[in-house]
């Protein structure tokens, strides 16, 4: 019965989230070749918001549960398992004071209006996971960016999202770099529950009354860790520990 209910939610949802998306691609353009970083940065913000919103049409709700006091003047390596593409809005929105950045596929930086001009845009990083030759590079100057900035740079390390929300094994390469190219960080692991239920039944329909939930964990300063492979299974120990499928 639920399913059925969710064709004619999912098509309303679709009609919104498609229309914020397209909306939101000229402001974009306008903010960033027009008034800079700074203004981009405001309109990507709205965006998220926007998006939630839309997720609301749904019946999904979202707990961001962050009792620690971050500091915004430090970078940030933001660690969390990955569900979904619902995933994305909630951290870019509830951590938007520390600007965060992602590391994605190059395939999204092309045809999705408002995505994939921000990937391109507005600091993250894109690469093809199937050549090590772009790929490397590019998160190294990434890192060297998220360093330079102070920013906060979001890693799935799973490398692919999990269907079911039963956690995949970390991998270790791109977080191996990042530790290197961003020695001042603050690592902050996150662990999210439910997202992967708004895809339950594939792109359509939805999932509804889905209850997203985001735990923050108390940071770690990397500069503490000399055995780096110690620090990576302290944040997958934690980040899966708080993990219900």
């Amino acid at each position: 019965m639920e399913k059925l209910l969710s064709y004619p939610i999912s098509f309303i949802y679709y009609v919104f989230f498609g229309l914020t998306l397209v909306v939101f691609h000229p402001i974009q353009w306008i903010c960033f070749n027009l008034f800079g970083y700074k203004a981009h940065k405001l309109s990507v913000d709205a965006l998220q918001f926007c998006l939630m919103r839309c997720a609301n049409i749904l019946g999904t709700r979202f707990t961001f549960n962050n009792p620690h006091s971050i500091p915004t003047d430090r970078p940030l390596i933001i660690v969390a398992n990955h569900q979904s593409l619902y995933d994305i809005s909630p951290i870019m929105w509830f951590m938007r004071k520390h600007h965060t950045k992602f590391i994605s596929k190059i395939e999204l930086g092309k045809g999705i209006p408002s995505v994939s001009y921000n990937l391109r845009h507005g600091g993250s990083v894109l690469i093809d996971r199937k050549n090590p030759r772009q790929s490397l590079p590019a998160i190294m100057k990434f890192g060297e960016y998220i360093e330079n900035t102070k920013r906060a740079a979001v890693i799935f390390p799973e490398g692919t999202r999990s269907k079911d929300g039963t956690p995949k094994p970390f991998q270790t390469k791109g977080l191996e770099i990042m530790f290197k190219k961003v020695p001042s960080a603050l690592i902050v692991p996150i662990s999210i529950n439910n997202s992967w239920k708004m895809q339950r039944y594939g792109q359509f329909p939805m999932g509804l009354g889905t209850h997203i939930k985001f735990t923050v964990h108390k940071p770690l300063e990397l500069a503490t860790f000399d055995d780096k492979q110690v620090l990576i299974k302290t944040v997958e120990q934690t980040v899966k520990t708080h993990i219900h499928p």
